[in-house]
C-alpha cells in the first residue's frame, strides 16, 4: 500500500499552479489517449477555488485542445471540499485529511468512482473508474506543483 500525505485543509494546499498529466483507456476497445496541461486552481469571490484546466487531448492519434472548470467550495466539515461543475451542479465531496478519499458521481446510467491520493506536497493523483452501459473507461491523472 502506498503511503499517503495527510492535508488539513484542501483548499488551502490545491491552491496554486499544477501540471496535469492524464491517462485514458477505454477497457472495451482498448484505446488509450492522453491529455497534458495544466490546472491552475484560483481563489473566487465568495470562498473556494476556481479550478480550471486547459491543454492537449490526443486521443486515436488525434490531438485537439481540451479544457474544464470546476468550483471547489467549501466543505460541510472544516478542510474539505464540496466539487461543483462550472454551472454549480453537484460532483463530488472531497476529503483529504488522510491524504486518500473515494468519492462517487452517478452520472445517467454510468458511475463515475473517483480514488484520491496525495503522496507529498507536490504530488497527488486522482484515479477515475468510469463503468455502466455507456462508457468503461479508466482516467489516472498525476498532478505537479508548478509553483
Amino acid at each position: 500500500m502506498d503511503e499517503w500525505w495527510p492535508v488539513p485543509d484542501v483548499l488551502a494546499h490545491l491552491a496554486g499552479r499544477w501540471r496535469v498529466e492524464r491517462g485514458v483507456r477505454d477497457l472495451a476497445s482498448g484505446d488509450e489517449g492522453r491529455f497534458e496541461g495544466t490546472t491552475v486552481f484560483s481563489p473566487l469571490p465568495e470562498g473556494g477555488l476556481l479550478h480550471q484546466e486547459s491543454g492537449t487531448f490526443t486521443w486515436r492519434g488525434v490531438a485537439r485542445p481540451a479544457e474544464r472548470t470546476l468550483r471547489f467550495l467549501p466543505g460541510s466539515s472544516p478542510g474539505t471540499a464540496d466539487v461543483r461543475f462550472a454551472d454549480g451542479g453537484p460532483f463530488h465531496d472531497l476529503d483529504l485529511t488522510t491524504g486518500h478519499h473515494v468519492a462517487d458521481h452517478p452520472c445517467a446510467a454510468d458511475l463515475y468512482r473517483g480514488e484520491f491520493t496525495v503522496r507529498d506536497a507536490d504530488h497527488w493523483r486522482t484515479v477515475w473508474r468510469v463503468g455502466g452501459p455507456a462508457k468503461d473507461l479508466v482516467l489516472t491523472t498525476d498532478y505537479v506543483r508548478e509553483d
